[in-house]
Order: structure tokens, then C-alpha cells, then sequence
């Protein structure tokens, strides 16, 4: 799932750091209240790694361990749980070197046979919706004594140190989680900065800090509580009456609004905006009659208005977006744009009369109601509003809670669905490759084999990323060409906190995960 742009959300986020003052040293009683409480409307769907590749990322980032990670600052993986290196010329070997003393929460050893076993049970479980799309370079996984685990791949992947800095590769206990099938009792062991005290689905997650912990990780915290929130009104009341410390993920463009106000109930917050990764964009479905007709999608993209969208649903706090490689990161187009231009009815008209199609077009549009913040229901009613106005479309709208929504498109049942994108790591690559082919993080298949058989695997035999951009560049004209995905727009991040917390210039990470050991509270201005 995540760049999540890095370093312009630190630069961004530092400034929290400015408005919020200084921190002491904390003696060893304040220490013991050094608890912090975070609210966001991304909950997981799932506690196993082998069926994630969703905001469930968020938990895994603070309570497993990677074999690499992406501190604060970095763009690149660096060490969590090993050394890790290419050690031939073709980026097709990695090599990956443990820690000395690792092990899990429940004392059990982590060893180079508990990594495979991790990584193994992905591809074996191949969980509908869960990472497994990631893993498609990899030939098999080879360990020496305790510590060695190699990788071997099956064909160049400059990317893929990337891939195993994704909590989607979190190592798990090989005596807590079968290789075959998924953990399902609500429990989580792992050996990361927290252990997972106690878990209420959709409701509260409690951590305090791991004893057992070695890594990268400087925990400035010694216990997180998040709650999951399903409406960001309740979230935004709940900061301002102190009964949480920070929002993260789901304020919606009229909150962004107003907590920029000065004005007494706002008095002690601080609101911080950066440029995000965040993309959302429309998924068609080619099982459905109406769906698999390119004239029908077409028509959608030259009717679609992203400026009104944005102007009325989100109101500067989003931008519009053209191609499925958003601004920020290399690659990036307006494709969209260049083919279609300003939305224009007549066209789309043309589009879908040169194809023998007269009468409105009848199709159904789902999303999610606790996902991506409140504001979703607006703009869905926004695309419904612009395709019925044009006379060329009946639209009807349907919605689900997110875990019900994706049980739903997994199994091929909605003709469009919206869904969203923050990035795994920050590179054009993540923004492609997961959406293409016969099994991909949408359960819905899109097989072009231009894309998976030549310029996929062109792009990654080039160790430097700065030097793909033709690939990508194409790839993304085939995207215009199938209209199998419609983008729509690029979100911007928004951090809401009490003035008496301070790390929120650390906490997100490359991926803009939070990473909640940043965390702490203040003992003295």
C-alpha cells in the first residue's frame, strides 16, 4: 500500500515540532504516564500479515518486525531486523543477515527458518485481496544456520528490497500462525516495538512497549491506545475534549477547514498539511455487461469533472489527478488530460453513439462508508450528479462498511467500485504493477501483457529509478487506453494534535505510516 511521499511530509510535518515547543527528559514516574492516544477511520480488516495489503499495514508497521524498514528520513529501505544486499550484478540474489537475540513477544527465537516461513505462507495461503501480487519475482527463499536467509528471484528486481520493507512482510511465529491458512483468533505475536495488549475490531487497539524488542526503533512512549473511529465528527470532537492526542487519516475537507480557524475550540490543537500519495480513483469491472464496454468507460472519463469534484467535496485539500502515478513521484503524467481534455457531454455523446449505444447507460457505483473519511458519501453523490446530468447515464449508488465492501469486490460483485491507493514504497512501480495482471490487489482481473512482460520487468532491472520514466510513460498510455481504472484525485495529509504532544515531525514514515514510538507526550515547555 504506501510512498506515501517522505520527505515532503516530514519537511511538512517538522512543523509541529515549531509550534508545539520543546521537550525535557522525562523522569522515570512521568515516563510511566508517557501514554498517547491516536484516532484515525483506518481500521484493519485483518491481524495476519498473509491477507493484508490494506490499512491493516498501520498496526503490523508497530507490532511485527521487517527484515528492512524506512526510518524517519529515509527513501531507501534500511536494516530493521537484518542486513540486507543484492550480492550479484542482475538484482537477482538478496541476501539478508539477522540480528543478534531477535525473537517474538512470546520468547520464542527469530530465526532465518521463521523468515521463510513468513514470506512462504503469502504465496501458500494466497489470500484474495492479500499481498501475495507482491511476491511475483520471487523464485524461492533459501536459509543458512540461524541467521542467512536468501532470496532468489526469477528474474531482476531492483524493487524488491522495497517489497520486504512493506509490513505486508512482517515475520511472524511459525508456532502462532500456520503456513497454510490464516490466524483468525484475534491475536497477534510478533516481535516489533509493541506488543498488541488487547484488540476490539473497529473499535480500539492497546500497545505498550515490547521488553523484548531490537531494532531501529526509539520507542519515546511507553504505551498507544488507537481508537477507530466510523465518523470523523466523533474523531474531531474527541480531540478537541482531550479524550484523544491526534488524529491520523479521515478528517474531511470541512474539518481541515475549520480546525484552521482561530477560534476557542480549537485553542491548544495544531493542524499540520503536507502534499500526500494518496490517490483515489474509480475500478471497472469487465464482468459486468455495461462495465466491459470500453465505449462506456470512455464516455465516463470525458464526462468526469475532477475540478468541481474537488472544489465542492474537498476544497483545496485534494487535487486533481490524471494519471494513476500521482505528482511527487517519478513518472508522473497528465495522460488523462492529454486524451480527454475539459470534460465534454458531446463527446462522451459521440463516443457512445459511434458504438450503437442511444439510451442512458444503467450502471451501479459502490464504496466504502468507513474507509476514507466521511467525505466519500459526498463524492460519490458529486460522480452520480455529473454522469445523470449528462443524460448519458443512470446511476445508482450503493455503499458497505469497509470489511463487508471488500468481501464484495473480491468476489467480483460490484460493475464500479471506488477505491483509494496510498502507496507501498515511493516508486512509479507501486503505482502500476499492483493493479495489472490475473491476481492483483483488486480481485479484479486486468491482464495486458505489454505491461507485465515488457515493461514491468524492463523498469526493474534499472537499479536507478530516475531512469524508468519511458517505461512508465507507456504504461500509463495503456492505462488511458483500457479506461480499466479512472483516477480522480490526490489527496493531502493532515495531522490534528494537542499542543502537548510532540514527535509528529518524526512519525510518519516513507510510506506515511505512523509510526507511533515518535510519539510523546511533553514534560515541560
Amino acid at each position: 500500500m504506501f510512498n506515501r511521499t517522505s520527505l515532503q511530509a516530514a519537511a511538512a510535518l517538522a512543523s509541529i515540532s515549531l509550534l508545539a515547543g520543546c521537550s525535557l527528559f522525562a523522569d522515570d514516574e512521568a515516563e510511566a504516564e508517557n501514554k498517547i492516544v491516536v484516532g484515525t477511520m483506518s481500521s484493519p480488516t485483518t491481524l495476519d500479515p498473509a491477507a493484508s495489503w490494506d490499512s491493516s499495514w498501520e498496526l503490523f508497521r508497530n507490532v511485527f518486525q521487517t527484515l528492512l524498514s524506512f526510518p524517519t528520513g529515509s527513501t531507501t529501505p534500511q536494516p530493521d531486523a537484518a542486513e540486507c544486499r543484492f550480492t550479484d550484478g542482475a538484482s537477482k540474489v538478496f541476501q539478508c543477515d539477522l540480528r543478534d537475540g531477535l525473537q517474538f513477544s512470546t520468547g520464542t527465537k527469530l530465526d532465518a527458518a521463521a523468515v521463510k516461513h513468513s514470506i512462504e505462507r503469502i504465496r501458500t495461503i494466497n489470500a484474495k485481496g492479500g499481498p501475495n501480487g507482491l511476491l511475483g519475482s520471487l523464485d524461492k527463499i533459501e536459509t543458512s544456520g540461524d541467521k542467512t536467509v536468501v532470496f532468489r528471484l526469477k528474474e531482476s528486481d531492483a524493487t524488491f528490497p522495497f517489497i520486504l520493507a512493506t509490513p505486508a512482510m512482517s515475520i511472524v511465529d511459525p508456532a502462532s500462525y500456520p503456513a497454510d491458512k490464516l490466524r483468525e483468533d484475534g491475536k497477534v505475536v510478533g516481535s516489533g516495538p509493541y506488543v498488541l495488549d488487547s484488540y476490539v475490531e473497529r473499535t480500539e487497539a492497546q500497545m505498550t512497549k515490547n521488553p523484548t524488542y531490537k531494532g531501529f526503533a526509539d520507542r519515546k512512549n511507553t504505551a498507544v491506545t488507537i481508537r477507530y473511529f466510523q465518523e470523523s465528527e466523533a474523531m474531531v470532537n474527541a480531540l478537541k475534549k482531550k479524550e484523544i492526542d491526534v488524529t491520523y487519516r479521515g478528517l474531511t475537507a470541512e474539518e481541515v477547514v475549520d480546525l484552521r480557524e482561530k477560534k476557542p475550540e480549537n485553542e491548544g490543537l495544531r493542524l499540520v498539511e503536507t502534499t500526500g500519495a494518496d490517490i483515489r480513483y474509480l475500478v471497472f469491472n469487465p464482468a459486468d455487461e455495461a462495465a466491459n464496454k470500453l465505449a462506456v468507460r470512455q464516455a465516463i472519463a470525458q464526462v468526469i469533472d475532477r475540478d468541481a469534484l474537488v472544489a465542492k467535496v474537498y476544497q483545496g485539500t485534494a487535487e486533481p489527478l490524471y494519471s494513476m502515478v500521482p505528482k511527487g513521484i517519478a513518472g508522473h503524467t497528465t495522460a488523462f488530460f492529454d486524451r480527454y481534455g475539459d470534460p465534454d457531454i458531446e463527446k462522451a455523446k459521440k463516443i457512445l453513439s459511434k458504438k450503437g449505444i442511444d439510451g442512458p447507460v444503467k450502471l451501479t457505483l459502490w464504496f466504502t462508508t468507513d474507509r476514507y473519511g466521511s467525505a466519500t458519501a459526498a463524492e460519490f453523490a458529486e460522480i452520480k450528479r455529473q454522469l445523470d446530468a449528462s443524460g448519458l447515464f443512470e446511476i445508482t449508488l450503493k455503499s458497505k462498511p469497509w470489511k463487508e465492501f471488500q468481501a464484495g469486490y473480491q468476489k467480483g460483485e460490484y460493475p464500479v467500485f471506488g477505491r483509494g491507493w496510498s502507496p507501498d514504497f515511493p516508486d512509479p512501480d507501486n503505482f502500476i504493477a499492483p493493479f495489472i495482471g490475473k491476481e492483483n490487489a483488486l480481485a479484479t482481473p486486468y491482464e495486458q501483457a505489454e505491461i507485465t512482460e515488457q515493461l514491468l520487468p524492463e523498469s526493474r532491472r534499472k537499479s536507478d529509478r530516475a531512469s524508468v520514466t519511458q517505461q512508465f510513460d507507456r504504461a500509463q498510455q495503456i492505462l488511458v487506453e483500457d479506461v480499466r481504472l479512472l483516477p480522480l484525485w490526490q489527496g493531502k495529509l493532515h495531522v490534528a494534535a494537542s499542543e502537548e504532544i510532540g514527535g509528529g515531525e518524526r512519525a510518519l514514515d516513507p510510506q506515511t505510516i505512523m509510526q507511533m514510538w515518535e510519539l510523546h507526550r511533553k514534560t515541560s515547555w
